[in-house]
């Protein structure tokens, strides 16, 4: 390991002197040496003897040495990772609590309640969540399901899966039942078939976003879910089948109830039972690029606009159809270079949509009236577009335009992949907690970018919000990329990371900190990595993650009939963890009462009522800008009609 390169070696060596004749043994006394002798030796560098050599050794020689160099250098590169390794402070891994087999190759997986969903080929199946039970299956496609969805309403689960067409289906367990609802966005024409690409479900199921793609255009579509009405419509079905079927349905019903095993009820199929359809409330398109105004000058605009707002805020802006004209030719000749090859074409734009609860980043509207809890705003983000639209789904349907949000910038370079939602939490006494009771204009998220760096973003009533590194941008070490990023739901402040070379570490975002981390017994691996399939519980403290066996996939060549294994982590089953969940939400009263101010209110409510004043001062100004606005169109008007006179 230390031995010096072959290219160095090489450079190191002094150069040899040699004589053309053969010389005797000179005398040990310098003063006797003969000075003629000088004259019989010559300057000859080692690399000449290389280079004498005839081709083609000359060339393999180049390539040996080149070959060494860079060997020694992956050597080197490798000893040095080692020692790092063994330096570095590892957390403590946990193993799974449970290891379950299952009999196909699963493409997706949902949890909801005590049931997980995997999707697989034609269709998908229904199994327990603490054993890996099968429970149901349904297979009645003629293609995989890619991605699934899984809703809590209460004692009923909405199941949304999507196949490799890209059709997206509405299902409805109710106790024994799975009922099939819509698909959303099947025709048959297939020559207007629509592809969803993305689905969002609010927490709750009141609400569903689809993002669809078809003919060269991309929308979302956001619907309304009836789940009240399903819920009656389940208890009290109205058949669309003779009776003498509904009594043979009601006795197959009562035998598959009666020969259950271990006292569980199977899940049957009901074919019969129409539910109603969700509603459809708004469609919504991309924002169009900013074009050029057929307006002449700006008094022209300033004549025929009713009202200032959004003018010049970076929403609105006038520019003429000859300054776009001016600034596409300078950059035409500015980068003539690098514009006359062939450019592909521009990729349509994708969305980033979430649904947002009450106090998430606005405060619920006098006028709306919704439950505590329910998603009231459809937050949605374009590509290439540095605004956040919100729109109000709890409004009249003419209302469909949204009003947009600035964008908080990431720092220079880093692009945004992914954006993760907390629940939010504070740092009380040295550790995490979720204060009870609602929570109003305060948020916080977990951004992951496309250069595998993370970030936490915090912001809180009218402060600007903060920006916090998580993980730094791998440089050396690609295989140490983020790749997914899950938030734990009964954790306070935890995330779960998963990285290109398979590990799965639990980080506390407040420190920020890793906790410890988790990985499936040996020989098991992720079979992909860089694309991990696992699925975290929004009620339970645990997660789900698949993993392979490297024998299993080399005794067989059909990748359907591999045993596949899924492993069940509890985080109350470790010692790290086990206090951390049970004793993580805190009351209001125990936060104001450790604030410093017992007799005064509460920071909250202080900063209230401060915004309720600004608002009032805000009324009076928006007044006292609509008589200047008055004023300068009436002006304007005067000063057109002057220059017409001239």
């Amino acid at each position: 390991m230390s031995s010096p390169k072959g290219s160095q070696a090489q450079k190191t060596r002094l150069p040899s002197f040699t004589r053309k004749v053969p010389l005797e043994v000179p005398s040990p006394t310098e003063k006797d040496w003969s000075k003629d002798d000088e004259e019989d030796y010559v300057f000859k560098d080692p690399d000449e003897e290389l280079d004498s050599l005839p081709q083609p050794y000359r060339m393999i020689n180049k390539l040996v040495n080149l070959l060494f160099d860079r060997s020694w250098e992956v050597i080197e590169e490798r000893d040095a990772l080692r020692k790092s390794e063994l330096s570095r402070i590892r957390p403590t891994v946990y193993p799974p609590v449970v290891e379950s087999k299952l009999n196909k190759m699963p493409n997706c997986m949902a949890i909801s309640q005590d049931y997980v969903f995997i999707g697989g080929a034609r269709g998908f199946s229904i199994h327990s969540l603490f054993n890996a039970k099968q429970i149901y299956v349904w297979e009645k496609l003629k293609v995989d399901v890619t991605s699934i969805c899984a809703t809590d309403l209460g004692s009923e689960i909405l199941i949304a899966p999507v196949d490799e067409i890209g059709i997206v289906r509405l299902f409805y367990l109710y106790k024994d039942g799975l009922c099939l609802i819509k698909a959303i966005n099947e025709v048959e024409d297939t020559s207007k078939q629509s592809t969803c690409l993305k689905m969002e479900i609010s927490q709750g199921g009141d609400f569903a976003a689809f993002f669809l793609q078809g003919a060269g255009d991309i929308w979302l579509d956001v619907y309304k879910l009836p789940k009240e009405s399903w819920l009656k419509e389940v208890e009290h079905p109205q058949l669309s089948i003779n009776p003498k079927k509904k009594v043979r349905q009601l006795q197959l019903n009562t035998l598959d109830a009666m020969t259950s095993d271990n006292l569980e009820m199977d899940i049957s199929f009901r074919g019969d039972v129409k539910l109603s359809l969700p509603v459809h409330i708004m469609k919504i398109k991309p924002p169009k690029p900013v074009t050029g105004t057929t307006f002449k000058s700006p008094l022209e605009v300033f004549a025929k606009i009713e009202d200032c707002y959004g003018l010049g805020s970076g929403q609105n802006h006038f520019i003429r159809e000859s300054q776009w004209e001016q600034q596409a030719a300078v950059f035409n000749a500015s980068y003539k270079k690098y514009l006359d090859g062939e450019w592909e074409e521009e990729p349509l734009s994708m969305a980033t949509f979430h649904f947002l609860p009450p106090g998430c980043i606005t405060a619920t509207p006098v006028d709306v009236k919704s439950p505590s809890g329910v998603a009231y705003v459809l937050g949605v983000h374009w590509t290439g577009s540095h605004n956040f639209f919100l729109y109000l789904l709890n409004r009249t349907l003419k209302d469909k335009l949204g009003f947009p949000l600035g964008v908080v910038a990431l720092p220079e370079g880093c692009i945004c992949q992914s954006i993760h939602f907390l629940k939010y939490f504070l740092v009380h006494e040295g550790r995490n907690v979720f204060p009870e009771g609602p929570v109003k204009s305060q948020m916080k998220c977990v951004v992951l970018c496309t250069d595998a760096s993370l970030h936490l973003v915090a912001a809180q009533g009218s402060e600007a919000p903060t920006i916090s590194v998580l993980v730094e941008r791998p440089v050396n070490h690609l295989d140490e990329a983020v790749c997914a990023v899950a938030p734990v739901p009964a954790l306070p402040g935890m995330v779960l990371i998963f990285s290109r070379d398979g590990h799965v570490h639990l980080m506390d975002v407040a420190k920020p900190h890793i906790i410890c981390a988790f990985a499936p017994p040996r020989p098991y691996h992720l079979a992909v990595p860089w694309k991990p399939m696992f699925v975290v519980s929004f009620h339970h403290p645990c997660f789900l993650l698949r993993g392979d066996h490297p024998d299993e996939i080399k005794s067989t060549d059909d990748a359907k009939n591999i045993q596949n294994s899924l492993f069940y982590f509890n985080f109350e089953a470790y010692p790290l963890l086990e206090n951390i969940s049970r004793n993580c939400s805190i009351p209001q009263s125990a936060l104001t009462a450790n604030m410093g101010f017992p007799h005064e209110l509460p920071l909250e409510k202080r900063c209230e009522s401060f915004l309720q004043k600004r608002l009032q001062k805000l009324e009076t100004s928006k007044e006292k800008q609509q008589d200047h606005w008055t004023r300068l169109r009436r002006y304007s008007v005067l000063l057109q009609r002057e220059n017409l006179k001239r």
